[in-house]
């Protein structure tokens, strides 16, 4: 048992799990480049690890799209277009790698073509837990005039909040793709000269407006709170 009283982990597994990271590292970094075969006793050399964590390790980067395996080839990296970037660590990993605006510029479509529906859906069927989820965001982001960091996560809770508040399971599964995205640009934008518009009366426009239950309201408010960040830092 560990302090919190609940199982240690195996050791195996924290092997495995630091095989993981550190040949999805490789791959994201580039270190191995698409198509590049692996020569599996070095890279069990490399990682200081059994053929059979290496096996398990190279089970688990298939699943998530980096790797292939074929008789001729052996196992290979695949395409960059392969990855699996709906995947939490994939996602992860990618972000930590560093990512180009272009990068940025993609997800916000995303955003742009999911978030106003959202909002949209939001007020039409939000509870008053959803309610009271958007408002302690919203208070907590009121209140981050001297504490930037706070403010990133009452901005990534408020968006949590508002795709929780759909009520579409599907909807509220993409805060996993579109926060920690959303987390690394604040941090970026706060980051590089810390000159910005409070972001607190945008979001509470929307808040608003699924308060309202204003359908359209929600829609517009949630797109223009997007356009509006994507003209301030581009």
């Amino acid at each position: 048992m560990n302090r919190s009283g609940q199982p240690a982990p195996a050791a195996g597994s924290s092997v495995q799990h630091a095989a993981v990271e550190a040949l999805a590292k490789r791959i994201l970094t580039g270190a191995y480049g698409e198509g590049e075969s692996l020569v599996m006793p070095e890279l069990m050399a490399e990682l200081d690890v059994s053929q059979t964590v290496l096996r398990e390790t190279v089970k688990v980067l298939t699943t998530k799209g980096l790797l292939g395996t074929d008789q001729q080839r052996g196992t290979f990296v695949l395409p960059r277009a392969e990855w699996n970037l709906l995947d939490t660590d994939v996602l992860r990993w990618k972000l930590a790698a560093g990512v180009s605006s272009d990068f940025f510029a993609d997800v916000l479509e995303l955003r742009r073509s999911i978030e106003p529906a959202a909002a949209a859906l939001a007020a039409e069927r939000r509870t008053e837990e959803d309610l009271a989820a958007l408002d302690a965001a919203l208070s907590t982001m009121a209140a981050t005039d001297d504490d930037p960091e706070l403010l990133v996560r009452a901005d990534a809770d408020f968006h949590t909040a508002l795709l929780i508040a759909s009520n579409n399971r599907f909807y509220a599964q993409m805060h996993r793709v579109i926060v920690p995205v959303l987390v690394q640009r604040d941090r970026a934008v706060l980051g590089a000269d810390g000159a910005f518009e409070h972001p607190h009366a945008m979001h509470a426009t929307v808040r608003d407006a699924v308060r309202d239950r204003d359908v359209d309201g929600a829609y517009m408010a949630m797109l223009e709170l997007l356009d509006k960040s994507a003209r301030e830092h581009p």
